[in-house]
């Protein structure tokens, strides 16, 4: 296998069928722009070619020959369980597609790790009142991070995981999760990403970065895609453009495509047919 599909038909296509195996990939982009949408759509059209071939070839068409479905798809967030992710991604994509998707998909919820230390009442965050038992065990306390580690190392492997949101953990107090652990973090993701041959998808919003920190991000993972609002004329476009990926970017330049407009509609996200940008 010399590549992981995205999910992104046009894109995939482009790019020879997918993402190079064992790549770490940070979705970046303004509000609204497009990154939690290719996410959406790279998860649920991955675990559609699991869960309804007929389905997915209807949207997604065929995978390239030199690519291969990864052997599962999780998402992990650190603050909605499934059932809450899943209103979200039906406010996005066709519940026709998502309904069947959901059964090969594997959803992880950190809530219980990341608002620990806050000050939120226990019971907004996990779905059944604390007992007896609970409260004896409070002192085998996992931090975010140590769960996120664990969770990877466990289901990464041959897998595509997408994470949503790093943004989540850049809003944590230092005492909890401090920036330099963070960014340590997706490096060994990186190192690790190697040997597992899956792919990793992280979703960070870009705004809620610095320069020097987004830096940082881009070159501790594999590859950036970087969604933005362009304003051409009286109309706001959403486009998206590599900024670094090894393995992808090259092939991209070859055609001389600088950025993609992109559309979301109700089978996903997809770059635009109509117009390339140069």
């Amino acid at each position: 296998m010399d590549r992981i599909p995205f999910g992104v038909s046009q894109f995939d296509s482009l790019i020879g069928g997918g993402s190079p195996p064992g790549s770490v990939v940070l979705l970046a982009g303004d509000a609204g722009a497009g990154a939690r949408e290719f996410a959406y759509t790279s998860a649920t059209i991955n675990a559609l070619g699991h869960a309804d071939t007929d389905q997915f070839g209807l949207h997604y068409g065929s995978v390239d020959p030199r690519a291969a479905l990864p052997d599962e798809i999780h998402y992990v967030s650190f603050t909605a369980n499934a059932s809450e992710i899943y209103d979200e991604v039906t406010h996005t994509l066709d519940e026709t597609l998502i309904s069947p998707a959901l059964e090969a998909m594997s959803f992880e919820d950190l809530s219980s790790e990341y608002f620990q230390l806050s000050p939120i009442p226990h019971d907004w965050y996990v779905e059944k009142r604390r007992t007896i038992t609970d409260l004896g065990n409070s002192h085998d306390r996992r931090d975010v991070l140590e769960a996120l580690g664990e969770y990877l190392t466990e289901n990464a492997p041959g897998n595509l995981v997408v994470i949503d949101s790093l943004t989540d953990l850049c809003s944590l107090p230092d005492d909890q999760v401090s920036w330099n652990q963070m960014v340590m973090l997706v490096k060994g993701m990186k190192k690790a990403s190697q040997a597992w041959d899956g792919l990793i998808l992280i979703h960070v919003a870009q705004e809620s970065l610095t320069d020097r920190q987004m830096g940082a991000l881009m070159n501790a993972t594999d590859g950036t895609i970087c969604f933005e609002w362009e304003r051409g004329g009286n109309e706001r476009a959403r486009t998206m453009f590599v900024r670094e990926f090894r393995g992808v970017l090259s092939r991209i330049e070859e055609e001389n495509i600088v950025r993609f407009e992109t559309e979301t509609q109700s089978d996903g996200f997809d770059i635009s047919n109509v117009r390339k940008i140069r």
